[in-house]
C-alpha cells in the first residue's frame, strides 16, 4: 500500500523518472503467461546501463509492475541503492492511469516507476494536456526513461532519454 505523502515543496523543481520496462522475450515466443516475460540480454543490458546511469543519482523510492519484465528492469538499480522494488498493481496494463497521476503529485523526489508503453504514452498524454512542456523528441522505445520535471504537486517538463545500452540511433 503506498504511503507516499511528500512532493518538492513550492518553487523548487525535482525530477521524477518513468521508465519503459527494458526489452523483453517475444510474446510469439514465450509459452508461459504475459506476465512472467522476462528480459532477453539485451533487456538485461538495458537495464544494467539504466542502473549505471541513474546509480549515480540519490533515488529514494523504487516501484514497478508486477509484470517481470518490469520488475527485472529496475531491479538492478534498486539494488544499487539497497532499495526493494515496490510491485504496483497500477502499473501493471490498465486504461485507468489516475492512480499513477496523483501518485506523481505526491511520490518522494527522485521516485523511480518502471510500466509498460500504453500505461506510459497515456500518462504522457495526460500530463501534457495538463500543460506539461514537452521538450524535445519523444522516445517510446523500450527501455527509455521520461523525466518529469515536478514543481510542488505539479508536473512541469518532461523529457525523454534515449534507452541505455541502445545502440540504435533514435531518427
Amino acid at each position: 500500500m503506498l504511503t507516499w505523502t511528500r512532493a518538492s515543496p513550492p518553487g523548487r523543481d525535482m525530477a521524477l523518472y518513468l521508465i519503459r520496462c527494458a526489452k523483453a522475450e517475444r510474446r510469439s515466443r514465450w509459452e508461459g503467461p504475459d506476465k512472467l516475460r522476462p528480459l532477453t540480454a539485451a533487456g538485461r543490458a538495458q537495464a544494467a546501463a539504466l542502473s549505471e546511469w541513474l546509480g549515480q543519482v540519490e533515488v529514494s523510492h523504487v516501484a514497478a509492475s508486477p509484470f517481470t519484465r518490469c520488475v527485472e528492469t529496475v531491479l538492478p538499480l534498486a539494488e544499487i541503492h539497497d532499495l526493494e522494488v515496490e510491485q504496483l498493481d497500477s502499473l501493471a496494463p490498465t486504461k485507468d492511469v489516475e492512480p499513477i497521476l496523483a501518485w506523481l503529485r505526491v511520490i518522494p523526489d527522485s521516485s523511480v516507476l518502471c510500466s509498460h508503453g500504453a500505461v506510459i504514452a497515456r500518462v504522457m498524454e495526460i500530463l501534457t494536456r495538463q500543460g506539461a512542456e514537452l521538450e524535445g523528441p519523444a522516445d517510446w522505445r523500450k527501455g527509455a526513461t521520461w523525466v518529469l520535471e515536478r514543481a510542488g504537486h505539479k508536473v512541469l517538463r518532461t523529457h525523454t532519454v534515449p534507452p541505455r545500452g541502445e545502440r540504435r540511433v533514435l531518427r
